[in-house]
């Protein structure tokens, strides 16, 4: 190579390699501190898009994870508020039952009706339970609803039974007859709107849909006897368990105010004895749909995913008083003033604890897929984050040992430089 002193060709070609290497070192330690490899977009463009991707949805599935865990917490409140509702309802049984029983007077009774006014104000308070500002239980988070009327279902009767069936001629489901005879007793309790009406007659020849006509004035009326109940508030057909005949009655109006809260039905034969047969297999009428009034959709969405739609919706029914069948919209409680109001309380409450369960129950599975939703979604955020961290992540031992040789490689190019700019002086000695 010709000695020049104009360009000096050898530093500059070192001076290049000392640039990159430096660069090369540069990153090498931003991928030592940082602990990444993938620092920005230039460092790897498509490993850097997928990266952040994934990221997003980690982000999105830890969300997810905490609203599913807020959504638990919220479930937890609306069932502490049931379990409530339900032992008061228990409680409330027991004073029916204990209100049903001669060996009280009236005074007895007055300070039973005492306690259970309280109890019934008591569950409405538990209706009014709140979490974050919201109303759980009061009605306002039901699911969409068509009104609907109170059907009751008696599955212990002949299944031939039907509306038409004179009294005497009823059958057990068994077959055996229920020795109904002509010149026993009938009577018919039912609630409606807080109010116990009660009223008799003389089976006579009567057939059961115009004797439960007549005595509840057409408030209840007997649909006849079939597999198929009506349709409930969500518009599906309801069927009896067994799937065979069954008679049902039904309120004459739909709607909660215009619900039957409990029917009893009781056969006591001329000698005043009662017909523990009869009365077996005819007070034995359940609730199988309820009374309920037209709603829009209000139930609890929770989003319980990375997209949308991902959600689990849960529509909580109205545990307040009124809808349960034990206060009337203008303010009057079930009564146990006397045997017979009480003995038709009985049943009322039966019917409030079923409606309790069912609630209890709505919940208890929202509950249990909350869990294993965050069960999976805490799996799949550990996975994702795995996956991520295969792409971002530095192998430390890997880059300490890059970072090692491209730190010596630059030593060694600022030494050459020096040496390179050095042999340019070796010029001046041919000037002198």
């Amino acid at each position: 190579m010709a000695m020049v002193v104009k360009n000096n060709m050898s530093a500059l070609s070192t001076l290049n390699t000392l640039n990159k290497n430096t660069n090369a070192l540069s990153k090498s330690l931003q991928k030592v501190s940082s602990g990444m490899k993938i620092n920005s977009a230039a460092d790897d463009a498509s490993g850097y898009a997928i990266s952040e991707r994934m990221r997003v949805q980690i982000r999105s599935l830890d969300q997810a994870n905490s609203n599913a865990q807020n959504g638990s917490s919220m479930m937890k409140v609306a069932e502490g508020a049931v379990s409530s509702t339900i032992d008061i309802l228990k409680t409330l049984k027991e004073k029916a039952v204990n209100a049903a029983n001669d060996t009280n007077t009236d005074a007895d009774r007055a300070t039973i009706q005492k306690e259970l006014d309280q109890s019934i104000d008591q569950i409405n308070d538990n209706a009014n339970v709140t979490f974050n500002g919201q109303y759980l239980v009061d009605g306002s988070h039901n699911k969409k609803v068509t009104q609907t009327t109170t059907h009751m279902t008696n599955t212990s009767l002949k299944t031939d039974a039907a509306a038409g069936s004179a009294l005497t001629d009823l059958k057990a489901r068994s077959g055996d007859s229920l020795n109904i005879q002509s010149t026993d007793t009938v009577t018919v309790s039912y609630v409606k709107d807080g109010v116990t009406y009660t009223k008799d007659t003389v089976v006579a020849d009567k057939n059961l849909g115009d004797v439960i006509s007549d005595l509840t004035g057409g408030a209840i009326t007997v649909k006849g006897n079939t597999s198929v109940i009506g349709k409930d508030s969500s518009e599906n057909t309801v069927y009896t368990a067994d799937g065979l005949g069954a008679i049902t009655l039904s309120a004459q109006d739909s709607g909660v105010q215009n619900q039957i809260a409990g029917f009893t039905i009781y056969i006591t034969g001329n000698d005043g004895n009662v017909r523990k047969s009869a009365n077996a297999a005819l007070d034995a009428f359940s609730e199988s749909i309820r009374a309920e009034n037209t709603s829009k959709d209000n139930s609890i969405v929770m989003q319980i995913g990375t997209k949308a739609g991902q959600t689990i919706k849960a529509g909580l029914s109205d545990m307040k008083a009124t809808a349960l069948g034990l206060q009337g919209f203008n303010g009057d409680t079930l009564s146990v003033g006397n045997q017979a109001k009480a003995n038709a309380a009985i049943n009322v409450i039966d019917s409030a604890i079923q409606k309790a369960l069912d609630q209890q129950t709505t919940i208890g599975a929202v509950e249990s897929r909350l869990e294993y939703t965050q069960a999976n979604l805490t799996t799949a955020s550990e996975n994702v984050t795995a996956a991520e961290s295969v792409i971002r992540d530095a192998d430390m031992a890997k880059e300490m040992t890059e970072y090692t040789k491209n730190n010596v490689l630059m030593q060694a190019a600022q030494s050459m430089l020096a040496q390179a700019n050095q042999s340019s002086s070796n010029v001046l000695s041919l000037l002198q």
